[in-house]
C-alpha cells in the first residue's frame, strides 16, 4: 500500500465532501462509544483491568528479549518454525519463500494489519500466486480494489447497496437479487469456502504471543481465522514481536480488554489458541507451522519516548471515539494505520517528514486516551510529535512563526489576559448582530466553512474573578 499521509488535508477535504460516506461515519462515532460503554459497565472493575494489562506489558516490552527467547523456545518445542524478520521486505520474503518451497499456487489469507503494513499481498500476486481475503470485511474492499479504512471493520466505508453492485458485478452467479444482508453474506460464505479447501497455504495473524507456551492467539467473529489455520496444509503466522505476553492468563486478560473495547461484546465468536502442527493423533490442522515475528523499526521505537504505542492492542476505540477520524474516515490518513493511533505510529514506521500532518489532525479533546484499554496517552504522544516536528522545522514558517508569537504572550500573563480581554470584547461587538462571524482574519480555515461563534461576555479569567467577588455579568 502506498503511503500518501502527506496528502491528508486533500484527503480530509474530499472525505468531508461525499456526504454518503459522511453519514455512516456519524453513525460509527454515535453507536460505536455507546456499544463500548455498555460492555465496560457491565464487566464491574474494567479500569482495574486495564491497570493489570499496563503493568504486564510494561513489565514484558522492559524484558523482551527474555520472552522473546522463552517463546522461540516452547514454540519450537511444539513443532513451530520461527522466523525473524527486521523489514517488510524480509518478511515477505520470507511468506513467498515458503510458499515456492511448497509449490502452492493459492493462498487463503485471515485479516491482518501486519501483512497490510508489509504490502504482502502485491508481493504474492507479483510472483504469480492467487490470494484469496477470506474475512468478510476485507473480502469486499480487495473485490473493490480499495483498502481498509478501520482497523476492525475494513469495509465501514462501504454501503450495502455498493456491496450489492459489486458481488453483482465480480460474482457471475447469474440472476439473483441479494437485497438483503443475510443473501451477500451467504454467497460470500459459499464463494469462500471454495477457497479454503483449495489452498495450499493460510496466512493469519495474531492478536498475543504467549511466551510460556509458545502458542499464539487470535480473536475473531467469523472463524475464517480457524479455517485458514486448519484446512491448508501449510500455516504462516505473521505478527509483530511486541505482541508478546508472559503467560495465558495475561492473554486472556487482553482478550477481554480488546472484545469489549472493539466490538461491544463480551466475548466473540472465536478466540482461538495455535500450539503447532498436526500431532499423530490429531484429526486435522496443519501439518507445517511457521511465525514470522516483525520489527520494523519496533526496537528503536522501544528504546524511544514513544515507546507505549507499542501496547496498542488493535482494538480501534480511539478511532471511534476521534471526532478527527469520525469526520474524515480511515482512507484519509493516507496509510494503513489511521486515527489517533495511526497518526503516531505512522511517522514512527515511515518517517516524520512523511507524515507530519498526521500529528496535527488533533483536537487534543482527550477521548482516546479515556477509552484506551491499554491506558496509551495518545494525546500526550501526539503533542510531543508535534513538538519534533516544530523543533526540526518540518511545518510551514508561518506556523512557526505564529507559536513563537504565542509562546511569548504565555511568557507575558498580564498582557496576555488584557490582550485576550479586549479580543473578546471586539469580537463580541462585531458579532453581536448575528451572534456569529462570517470571516476572521487568521481564521479563513474555519470560516471558510462555518461561522465563528461570536463571545457573549468576557473571557473565562473575567467571568471567574466576577463569580468570586459575588458580581454579575451580562452573558
Amino acid at each position: 500500500m502506498k503511503q500518501t499521509s502527506h496528502a491528508f488535508m486533500q484527503h480530509a477535504e474530499a472525505a468531508l465532501a461525499d456526504a454518503g460516506k459522511a453519514q455512516r461515519r456519524d453513525l460509527l462515532g454515535l453507536f460505536m462509544p455507546l456499544a463500548r460503554d455498555a460492555a465496560t459497565a457491565r464487566y464491574g472493575d474494567f479500569e482495574a483491568l486495564r491497570a493489570h494489562l499496563k503493568r504486564v506489558r510494561t513489565h514484558t516490552t522492559n524484558h523482551l528479549d527474555h520472552y522473546l527467547a522463552r517463546f522461540e523456545e516452547a514454540s519450537l518445542r511444539n513443532g513451530n518454525q520461527v522466523h525473524f524478520a527486521a523489514t517488510p521486505e524480509q518478511l515477505n520474503n520470507t511468506v513467498l519463500s515458503i510458499c515456492q518451497a511448497h509449490g502452492a499456487r493459492r493462498v487463503a489469507k485471515g485479516k491482518s494489519m501486519v501483512t497490510e503494513e508489509t504490502a504482502l499481498n502485491e508481493q504474492l500476486l507479483k510472483a504469480g500466486l492467487e490470494v484469496i481475503e477470506t474475512d468478510l470485511g476485507e473480502y469486499i474492499i480487495q473485490q473493490a480494489g480499495e483498502t481498509p479504512s478501520h482497523i476492525v471493520g475494513p469495509a465501514l466505508h462501504k454501503s450495502l447497496p455498493e456491496i450489492r453492485r459489486l458481488f453483482l458485478d465480480r460474482h457471475k452467479l447469474g440472476e439473483r437479487s441479494l437485497e438483503q444482508v443475510e443473501d451477500i453474506v451467504a454467497e460470500a460464505r459459499s464463494i469462500l469456502r471454495e477457497q479454503f479447501l483449495q489452498a495450499d497455504v493460510g496466512v493469519i495473524g495474531a492478536n498475543a504471543l504467549i511466551a510460556e507456551n509458545g502458542a499464539t492467539m487470535l480473536v475473531t467473529n467469523e472463524g475464517n481465522g480457524d479455517l485458514c489455520a486448519n484446512l491448508p496444509p501449510v500455516l504462516i503466522v505473521c505478527t509483530t514481536l511486541e505482541r508478546i505476553l508472559p503467560r495465558a492468563e495475561d492473554a486472556m486478560a487482553l482478550q477481554r480488554l480488546l472484545v469489549r473495547s472493539a466490538t461491544g461484546q463480551a466475548q466473540t465468536c472465536y478466540t482461538s489458541f495455535y500450539s503447532g502442527p498436526q500431532r499423530d493423533d490429531d484429526v486435522d490442522g496443519p501439518l507445517e507451522t511457521h511465525i514470522i515475528l516483525l520489527d520494523n523499526k519496533r526496537t528503536d521505537i522501544l528504546a524511544s519516548d514513544y515507546s507505549e504505542i507499542l501496547d496498542c492492542i488493535r482494538c480501534g476505540a480511539c478511532l471511534n471515539h476521534c471526532p478527527i477520524y469520525v469526520g474524515v474516515g480511515g482512507h484519509a490518513y493516507g496509510w494503513v494505520y489511521p486515527g489517533p493511533m495511526g497518526s503516531i505510529l505512522t511517522p514512527l514506521l515511515s518517517s516524520l517528514e512523511q507524515s507530519n500532518a498526521l500529528p496535527n489532525a488533533c483536537t487534543s479533546c482527550g477521548r482516546c486516551a479515556e477509552v484506551c484499554p491499554a491506558n496509551i496517552p495518545l494525546p500526550d504522544l501526539l503533542r510531543d510529535l508535534r513538538q519534533e516536528e516544530n523543533q526540526r522545522q518540518l511545518n510551514s514558517p508561518r506556523l512557526r512563526r505564529g507559536l513563537r508569537v504565542h509562546a511569548w504572550f504565555l511568557r507575558h500573563p498580564a498582557l496576555y489576559r488584557r490582550l485576550g480581554a479586549w479580543t473578546m470584547s471586539v469580537l463580541g461587538l462585531l458579532g453581536r448582530r448575528r451572534g456569529a462571524l462570517r470571516r476572521l482574519p487568521f481564521a479563513a480555515g474555519w470560516t471558510g466553512t462555518r461561522d465563528f461563534p461570536a463571545p457573549e461576555g468576557g473571557t473565562f479569567m473575567q467571568q471567574y474573578r466576577n463569580r468570586a467577588r459575588g458580581g454579575r455579568r451580562r452573558g
